[in-house]
């Protein structure tokens, strides 16, 4: 009797404490622009920052958009933000995050956030 009831405190424990769902996150630096700015003099200001997300639902591995797509929408949104056609504006610091999470096999959701650093040139 005694052990059977540590077995199942033990059970419980298990299925208490585990969690069903899965969780990962990746940041990656997907930019590969490549531009050189010489900085002689105090010529710019640093605006701030902008963030863009996008994010899909896939249910049992069908879904909608796929991670291209995804990325893309999420950079638009942030160049949105960024009103870039405003004056003479940059984008810098382009930081692109990945998360990925789940019951799998039958739910997963990806979201895609998209961030920079926007400096405007006064002169």
């Amino acid at each position: 009797m005694k052990k059977a009831r540590n077995v199942m405190l033990g059970m419980a424990l298990i299925f208490g404490l585990g969690s069903c769902g899965v969780n990962q996150a990746w940041v990656l630096n997907q930019n590969q622009n490549n531009t050189q700015v010489n900085l002689g003099s105090n010529n710019f200001q640093v605006l701030g920052q902008v963030k863009g997300a996008a994010e899909v639902d896939y249910i049992l591995v069908f879904g909608g958009k796929n991670r291209r797509n995804l990325f893309n929408e999420a950079y638009s949104a942030m160049i949105e933000e960024a009103e870039l056609s405003s004056g003479s504006r940059a984008l810098t610091n382009i930081l692109t995050e990945e998360h990925v999470g789940g019951i799998p096999p039958f739910y997963y959701k990806r979201t895609i956030t998209v961030s920079g650093t926007v400096v405007e040139f006064t002169r």
